[in-house]
Parts: C-alpha cells; structure tokens; sequence
C-alpha cells in the first residue's frame, strides 16, 4: 500500500490545542485563515497581535505569535504603540464589533485616519456574544437580542452602523474590504482580502482592515446550519461583501 499523502497541515501560527468558542462559531475558522496567512508570508517570528474584550478574549491562547491583551475597545490605541516602537514588526487587532463599534468606535476612526500601519481584523456576528447576546451597534433591524426582545427599531435603537462604508469616507485608509464566512467560498474570498490588509502593512506601509462577517448560533437562537444561511440571506443583504479601498497597486491575491 502507498504512503498517505499529506495535503493538510495545522498552520504553525496557530497553537494545536482546544479552543472555547461555541459550537458553531466561525471565530476558529477565521482564526485558522489569518494564521494560514501569516505563516504564507513569513511573517510569524516578527507578528505581533493585539487581542481585547470580547469572544476572541483568548485568542493569546491559540495564536503562536506575540500576543498582547488590551482594555476594551483600546486595541488600535496599543497595537500604534507596537508599531511606532518597533517598525519591524508585524501588527494585527482582532476585535469583535461590540468592542470595535461600540467603545472602541473612537480609537478605530482616528488609527485609520492617520493610516497606522498596522492591520485590524474585524469580527462582526452582530450581537455582544460575550456577555449574553446583547444588542450591538451592528445588530440588524428587526434582529432579536436579549435587550432587544422585540428586535432593533431604528426609532427607538437607530439603525446599524456600517463601519467599512464609514471609515472609507476618510482619506488616509490604505485597504478596506468586507468578507464572510458563511461557506467555503466565502472563506476564500475571505482569505484574499484578509491577505491584501496584511500586505497593506508589510508593502505598504499603511493601515488595513477587513470586516469578517460571522455567525453566533448561540444568540442567534439558531442551529449552526441554520446561522451560516441566515447569514449568507440576511446578514450579506444588509452588509455589501466586497472591497471598498483596493491596495494602490495589484497584488497577488493567492488562496
């Protein structure tokens, strides 16, 4: 009999252990494809990531780079810090949307304005998955949360905040983009964009985020079937996937 083949390996920027997330959540998938990204590129011995409050608040566990943990919200205000001190490093935030939209809204308008070089994952499931599912300031019209048990009424809650259409109003962003990971395809397309606002930073010196649309079955109320085809239904409707600031010049995208 011949050998096995081998035509996957566990990324080397990702420890191999267990990880917390509910069953369902596609935070470990994304967690897999930044870490693909980074070990593509060469650039785990000199990447340096900054992880706050929120689902993702043990992501110092499972990424096997430098990880630093910062106050709620203050991720972009620590993750400048690292870069403007040490140029050579790679930098990355990964933040959820009730951390980034919410009491982080300040800090991430301003780094992109000054187009920090340093790149921001975006996780946006629409809810304050951490804290029992409350409602966000990216929780769709009509969606239910639990201090939305009617759903949001853009007359009493306002509407949802847009956060790539409203930073890519500002001038100084080198890339923005929205992704998905509501199937394998859309994981790709996910892959591409989330390379290019790393490549923002190590060609370009400027400052790149991607908004990664997410599921949360658990305060969805929803089956994680059910959560990805919301998603790709509902959720992409309200939130275009696409690329709102392309890098200056064409790079390759790989896989």
């Amino acid at each position: 009999m011949a050998d096995a083949q081998v035509v996957f390996t566990p990324p080397e920027s990702l420890h191999d252990t267990l990880m917390h997330y509910c069953s369902g959540c596609t935070h470990g998938t994304l967690h897999r494809v930044v870490a693909e990204i980074i070990d593509e590129l060469g650039l785990r011995e000199s990447t340096v990531g900054i992880c706050p409050v929120g689902c993702a608040v043990y992501a110092y566990n499972y990424f096997a780079v430098d990880m630093i943990e910062a106050a709620h919200g203050r991720a972009p205000a620590v993750a400048t810090g690292v870069k403007r001190s040490r140029p050579d490093c790679t930098v990355f935030t990964y933040q959820g949307d009730g951390d980034l939209a919410s009491i982080g809204m300040g800090e991430i308008v301003h780094a992109a304005a000054r187009n920090e070089a340093i790149t921001v994952v975006f996780v946006n499931n629409g809810v304050f998955g951490m804290t029992q599912g409350q409602m966000a300031p990216t929780t769709l019209v009509g969606q239910r949360a639990s201090t939305a048990p009617f759903g949001r009424r853009p007359d009493h809650e306002g509407f949802p905040v847009r956060v790539v259409e409203m930073l890519n109003a500002l001038e100084g962003p080198t890339y923005l983009a929205r992704a998905s990971m509501a199937s394998p395809k859309w994981i790709r397309d996910a892959k591409r964009k989330l390379r290019k606002a790393f490549l923002a930073q190590t060609e370009h010196h400027g400052f790149g985020l991607v908004e990664v649309l997410s599921s949360c079955p658990t305060w969805w109320g929803k089956t994680p079937k059910e959560a990805l085809e919301w998603m790709e239904s509902t959720t992409m409707a309200y939130y275009p996937v696409e690329e709102f600031r392309p890098l200056p010049s064409s790079e390759p995208e790989g896989e």
